[in-house]
């Protein structure tokens, strides 16, 4: 899928370079040794030199996303896309973000600063040896200034920009409308992170489950690598296109993943315009002008045909400026004054201690994000942060607030003391699902929500997979690895189904009341809530859900605590007819219905949206419908103080190239709910090698 289109979900990094700053890598130095998966084991003497084998690596097996990824910096994504990809090339410069770029880059370390030069040197290395591959021949080679301020836009959209600009630009904001900010319950899909201590496993090992739920291909997709230099790097983990390093993963000592987590990041104000004067508003008793200027865009049309196009940007002491049907409105992110986040998750790749990793931690500069961690140990630790900014004053910080007094401006952000986290809990277990930071462990565990500022502004609840996790993990006092197993891969509901709106009043209906569509009520009504591929209610639940869904939306019941009777029944009708037309029956089995498909293969896949073991489908052919995002990257570890074990799997595999023997390779382990063994020894990895290189060798 193209990168326009799958933006709202994220982490993934741009693209290139000042050249002149340092010297140029030999890749003599580097050795790209590629195992029976292909995954990429990159070895340097430093760590830019591993971050040009990176980059090289990761462009042979899929250069067009990385590419897709960084064009709106250099506002060329309208040029490769048309309309949609013109879209994200004017919120760059609606943004600001080439000039955050430029202002911060004194902040970011030395050290990081040489990793990104060594990844971007790679990556115009490999446009250049390989032109062919180019998509827009005038967009190599990139500058350190492109790669920054297509990486600033990216950490605009982890901070919930993304939301605010779709609300902003389609007129969906009321004045002061505290419920204008996204409803966390209408998220979809989301990560799972699992960390039990020693005191608590049966053959005293640390376990830790990385399990983020992503799109299963293009732009959010993982890529798995692992790097190694001689300054001390040597992580394994999976990173989207762009990306220098991985972003979550293990090294010989510890490892982190991150969960969505959904505080208050983003500011929003109504700004009280001037009756008579254009574009003039109110602030602390004056009159202001607002600062105008134009995006330049060009949009690909057809026959190679390109329209350029202007479009005014208006910014304020607040932020950009956005006009709509109900006013003028500004808003403030902490992304207007932050790329430093790519600093912290190197330091974090580089840490080899708690105490380390904690020292990374207090930057505080990655956008959002639950932290889960492990190591070897035995401490486990999660915190749920961001870049929140310090509020003061009587204000609904939730909501619209009024834009005409420096009161509501925002000076500062929360430090790493200030938020919820849980270091070694007494009975040995953290999780988190998306959930509330302030249930992500046994309840005498957990922090109270009333001791933190209530401006942090969370808004999770529980979900089925919290809800799910909780109900299983006190069935075990102690725990094997083979029951972790079954729990990070459990695909049942909990009995009373969470759902944005109550759908738990399709277990109460009297089937003899309708006949017609009797058979299929009493067969949803006698599931078992679970989702395996021999399941004979999964699919008719599944197909009932996403009519709700729709309907509810369509109708503005979405939120209803009740939905009224007939239109469960107008909804089971249509999934009958539904059935009956592409099925010719209604007991069909899961395995009928969904499939995980890449290519020329396809095989069923179990799971349903929001379980432990998720997979969210969209329909294709003949009533079938087709993975498409949840269980994306799996890596499960054990940790002790001999050696670091660990297992993992890729939905389909590393290359993205359909004549590549990885292009589907993984795809029977992944539906079958097993693992390739994976090693951060050198000797081993050589050992087992299918090809050893250095980039630019053919």
């Amino acid at each position: 899928m193209h990168f326009a289109l799958q933006i709202p979900l994220i982490l993934f990094l741009l693209f290139p370079i000042h050249s002149s700053l340092f010297a140029q890598v030999d890749p003599d130095n580097i050795e790209i040794v590629r195992d029976q998966w292909g995954v990429p084991h990159i070895y340097g003497k430093t760590d830019k030199e591993t971050a040009f084998g990176l980059a090289w690596a990761h462009s042979e097996d899929n250069f067009k996303t990385i590419q897709e990824t960084f064009l709106p910096a250099i506002n060329k994504l309208g040029s490769h896309l048309g309309k949609d990809g013109a879209t994200f090339d004017y919120i760059v410069q609606a943004l600001r973000c080439r000039e955050v770029a430029e202002s911060q880059f004194s902040n970011l370390s030395k050290g990081v600063v040489l990793v990104i030069e060594g990844y971007l040197e790679g990556i115009n290395a490999y446009a250049k040896a390989h032109p062919d591959e180019v998509l827009i021949k005038s967009s190599f080679p990139m500058s350190m200034m492109d790669y920054l301020t297509g990486y600033n836009m990216v950490i605009h959209f982890f901070s919930d920009s993304g939301e605010i600009l779709r609300d902003l630009l389609g007129d969906n904001v009321e004045p002061n409308d505290s419920l204008f900010k996204e409803n966390v319950s209408d998220k979809t899909i989301g990560s799972n992170a699992f960390m039990i201590r020693k005191e608590k496993t049966e053959d005293n090992k640390t376990y830790f489950n990385i399990n983020t739920h992503q799109p299963l291909e293009g732009a959010f997709s993982w890529y798995e690598a692992h790097v190694v230099s001689d300054e001390g790097w040597n992580m394994l983990g999976s990173l989207f296109p762009g990306s220098p390093f991985p972003l979550i993963g293990t090294n010989e000592h510890l490892g982190w993943t991150h969960t969505f987590n959904y505080p208050d990041l983003i500011d929003v104000y109504q700004l009280e315009m001037h009756p008579k004067k254009k574009n003039v508003y109110r602030f602390d008793g004056e009159w202001k002008t607002l600062e105008t200027s134009k995006a330049k865009l060009k949009v690909k049309l057809f026959w190679g045909m390109k329209l350029s196009a202007k479009k005014k940007l208006y910014w304020s002491v607040h932020g950009p400026v956005f006009k709509n049907k109900s006013g003028y409105f500004a808003f403030h992110s902490n992304a207007m004054e932050n790329i430093s986040s790519i600093d912290q998750w190197y330091q974090m790749n580089k840490s080899t201690n708690f105490e380390e990793f904690k020292t990374a931690l207090k930057m505080c500069v990655l956008p959002r994000f639950n932290v889960a961690y492990a190591d070897r140990e035995d401490n486990i630790f999660i915190i749920s942060g961001g870049r929140i900014p310090i509020r003061t004053g009587d204000y609904d910080w939730a909501g619209v607030l009024p834009g005409n007094t420096s009161k509501t401006i925002t000076s500062g952000y929360h430090a790493m003391e200030d938020f919820p986290q849980i270091l070694n809990p007494s009975h040995g277990y953290l999780f988190n699902t998306n959930n509330s930071p302030f249930n992500v462990a046994h309840p005498d565990d957990n922090v109270k929500e009333s001791d933190y500022d209530p401006t942090l502004g969370y808004r999770e609840q529980a979900n089925n997979r919290s809800t799910r996790f909780m109900e299983l993990i006190d069935q075990y006092p102690t725990i094997n690895y083979e029951e972790f197993q079954r729990i990070k891969y459990d695909q049942q509901y909990p009995d009373s189904i969470l759902c944005p709106f109550q759908l738990n009043e399709v277990f109460d209906l009297d089937p003899n009341k309708y006949p017609h569509i009797k058979d299929l009520i009493v067969l949803i009504q006698s599931w078992d809530r679970k989702a395996n591929i021999e399941n004979t209610a999964a699919a008719q639940w599944s197909i009932l859900f996403k009519k709700l869904v729709a309907r509810t939306k369509e109708e503005g019941l979405y939120h209803a605590t009740s939905l009224p009777e007939e239109l469960l029944i107008e909804e089971i009708e249509g999934t009958q007819k539904y059935l009956l037309k592409h099925f010719k029956r209604i007991d069909i089995t899961l395995a009928d219905h969904q499939k995980h498909t890449r290519g020329d293969k396809e095989v069923p896949i179990s799971g349903l949206i929001d379980m432990i073991a998720a997979t969210n489908s969209t329909p294709i052919k003949h009533g079938q419908a087709k993975a498409t995002s949840g269980e994306s990257y799996i890596m499960l570890i054990r940790y002790s103080e001999e050696e670091v074990e660990i297992e993992t799997v890729l939905p389909f595999g590393e290359s993205n190239h359909p004549e590549s023997p990885h292009y589907q390779d993984q795809m029977e382990m992944y539906v079958n709910h097993t693992r390739k063994k994976m090693t951060l020894d050198k000797e081993t990895i050589y050992r087992e090698a299918v090809k050893v290189y250095h980039p630019r060798e053919e």
